[in-house]
């Protein structure tokens, strides 16, 4: 079945440009000129993807993102003018799994869309494990299902990929370059700052779960996975 992604965007051009592209990369598009009518669409019948930008009339597009997390753990893509660092983390901290920033490349959009879609198949795919623990933390990938000493643990796509990634790999440090071409499946140059933002919200996250599983930073390396002894 075809994948269906939700565009929404107040310039008509870059709505028809976007959903020109990924219609024919093969997906069902539907497009929105606001966040409120997206929104709307999404309650009837939710989309696989949708692609947001922040500033819309009616409901802002992070606004719009931290509802849709809520009650769904659907892939979403931040698309903007705005470039702050405030904006970008706000973005992925609402749980966005990735921000481009315009102007931008429809291709490179779509090789983003492609890229979490494929990792979503992929990232159990190499292996026939289906539960993952580590310390008081316990997934299963067939489910999409955490717990924390036996209480759920809510993750978003993107944070259940990377962390089963680095269970299977706790006994090494992990590099930036190495989870974007294995967790978000990049096979193309991005911007490295997209591992960090999503550690950060997976960190806070963890922490307030009473979670002895720590994310450590490997200074100018990347991160490594260590469980804290009471």
């Amino acid at each position: 079945m075809k994948k269906i992604i939700y565009v929404a965007d107040d310039e008509q051009n870059i709505r028809e440009l976007i959903s020109l592209f990924l219609a024919n990369e093969g997906f069902e598009v539907s497009t929105f000129s606001s966040g409120d009518d997206l929104i709307s669409a999404f309650l009837k019948k939710p989309a696989d993807m949708v692609i947001l930008d922040i500033m819309m009339p009616g409901t802002d597009g992070l606004s719009l993102c931290t509802k849709i997390r809520k009650q769904s753990n659907t892939l979403i893509i931040i698309v903007s003018a705005r470039d702050s660092e405030t904006d970008r983390i706000a973005g992925i901290t609402l749980g966005s799994d990735d921000y481009l920033t315009k102007p931008f490349s429809p291709m490179e959009l779509v090789a983003r869309a492609k890229a979490l879609f494929r990792r979503i198949e992929l990232d159990t795919g190499n292996t026939s494990q289906t539960i993952f623990s580590i310390g008081n933390l316990t997934i299963n990938s067939l489910s999409r299902e955490s717990q924390i000493s036996s209480k759920t643990f809510e993750m978003t796509p993107t944070e259940l990929a990377l962390m089963i990634y680095m269970i299977q790999n706790s006994s090494r440090a992990l590099s930036r370059e190495e989870l974007l071409k294995n967790v978000w499946k990049f096979d193309f140059e991005v911007d490295t700052r997209a591992t960090d933002d999503v550690i950060k919200r997976l960190r806070k996250k963890l922490l307030n779960a009473d979670c002895n599983v720590k994310i450590e930073s490997v200074w100018g390396y990347g991160f490594k996975l260590t469980v804290e002894v009471s």
